[in-house]
């Protein structure tokens, strides 16, 4: 399964980057992935009018569209939009951050899962 991740670089500002979530055959209940430790979920309403200046991710989470999209840009000028059933890793918790903006003037629902701190 590929997910986007965003993270800090080197050079302190936010860059994406598409992952491989790596599934294993279950048989008749599908497909899934190892265990991730997460410490809840958060549902998460913006207005369609949302526009948040650079700021960084609070944390590292899961980033979960359900309606709505969001358009995030990252330092180099590189704007992505994320639409229902996508997902995003964010994890650029230092540096310059990143923008976030509504789309089309939809409201957004989403699921944020915050991750336990890396080992």
């Amino acid at each position: 399964m590929k997910i986007t991740r965003i993270y800090t670089g080197e050079d302190e500002q936010s860059h994406f980057e598409e992952i491989e979530i790596p599934l294993f055959d279950q048989g008749d209940i599908g497909r899934l992935s190892e265990i991730f430790s997460a410490s809840g979920v958060i549902f998460r309403e913006n207005p369609g009018d949302y526009h948040y200046q650079w700021h960084n991710a609070p944390r590292r989470q899961y980033i979960v569209m359900l309606e709505g999209s969001v358009e995030i840009e990252i330092g180099d000028g590189t704007r992505r939009v994320f639409h229902p059933g996508e997902i995003l890793l964010a994890e650029d918790t230092t540096g310059q951050g990143h923008i976030s903006r509504a789309v089309n003037g939809q409201p957004r629902k989403s699921l944020f899962i915050p991750l336990d701190p890396e080992p």
